[in-house]
């Protein structure tokens, strides 16, 4: 993928999955490039960053129940498939749920599956400390990820995904086959089987809560804007407020003002998985006038203020606005 290929993809990912990427990417580059050599900071890491879930060491150090989710320590080609995995399952599930739901609700299930997964391995290991899946040392967003994946499928039990090979099914028989190779797997050291049942069992819990109809992690929107609410990356929807439903708003007034006969411009809104977008529809343009502006452009700039803000259009993108809402 060329440069800018990656830097367009990069700025078209949610916020809330585009945040989480960045960290669990940055930190996996940061270890493998230069802490894992670094013997002090190589400590520092295993013995007080990731989980170590031994009492009563883990109650003098509680943060170590969330930071082991952003960690992927695993030397190696398996080290490198443990993260990919876990990044392209929480891309391809959380992606479109965020876009519905906003950001808010991504983060907050991600931290507290990783939380959830993280208490039932000390619970486990306090009960069990000499079984290899309930002991040592634990990395990983696996838990977290897990967490997702068991929200989402209960919250859209008709969920459906294509998986390479078999075809597609239901989300749900997913997370399904997912607790049946961990309990297979039960015996078998280097997995951390109760990181991945805690984060499926907190997964249900606020999968059950969204299913109610009710946001099952509020307090999580205070990570990105209080008016999150039902929106993803810049998506126009319920939320009774927000740069780009304001910008909606004036474009539609404005447009009013500039159609022929008494007929006013029509701003549409298009509700789907990915943002929302602005369709001129001035019956009183040519339509030479109305095609000068493609939607893709328009796309950009709506992302553009999305995540900067009106005020850090150009003039130019400012005038590509204007002229889609099919103002003279």
């Amino acid at each position: 993928m060329q440069p800018r290929n990656f830097k367009f993809w990069y700025a078209s990912q949610p916020r809330a999955l585009r945040l989480l990427l960045t960290i669990n990417v940055v930190v996996y580059l940061l270890w493998n490039l230069a802490l894992v050599y670094i013997e002090p900071a190589r400590g520092f890491i295993i013995n007080h960053v990731a989980l170590n879930p031994g009492w009563p060491g883990i109650l003098l150090e509680p943060w170590q129940l969330l930071t082991y989710a952003f960690l992927h320590l695993s030397p190696g080609f398996g080290g490198l498939l443990h993260i990919l995995f876990n990044m392209l399952w929480m891309m391809w599930i959380g992606r479109d749920y965020e876009e519905l739901y906003g950001p808010g609700r991504i983060m907050g299930v991600y931290i507290l599956g990783a939380v959830g997964g993280a208490l039932l391995t000390v619970a486990l290991h306090a009960v069990f400390p000499s079984v290899g899946p309930f002991g040592g040392t634990v990395h990983g967003a696996s838990g977290a990820v897990l967490a997702l994946m068991t929200m989402v499928a209960i919250h859209q039990p008709d969920k459906r995904i294509g998986l390479m090979f078999i075809g597609v099914v239901r989300l749900i028989h997913v997370v399904i086959g997912f607790i049946a190779l961990d309990i297979l797997f039960l015996s078998a050291g280097g997995t951390s089987v109760s990181a991945h049942l805690g984060g499926v069992a907190t997964g249900f819990l606020l999968g059950r809560i969204a299913r109610s109809g009710s946001h099952p992690t509020p307090w999580a929107d205070v990570f990105f804007n209080r008016n999150s609410g039902r929106s993803g990356r810049g998506s126009i929807s319920e939320r009774g407020g927000g740069v780009l439903q304001s910008l909606e708003e004036w474009l539609a007034s404005r447009s009013g003002n500039s159609g022929d006969n008494g007929d006013s411009g029509d701003v549409r809104r298009q509700r789907s998985a990915g943002p929302a977008k602005i369709y001129p529809m001035d019956r009183g343009k040519s339509p030479e006038k109305s095609d000068a502006t493609s939607t893709s452009e328009v796309d950009r700039i709506l992302d553009k203020i999305s995540a900067t803000g009106y005020d850090s259009l150009t003039d130019a993108e400012k005038r590509t606005l204007v002229e889609s809402s099919g103002e003279d």
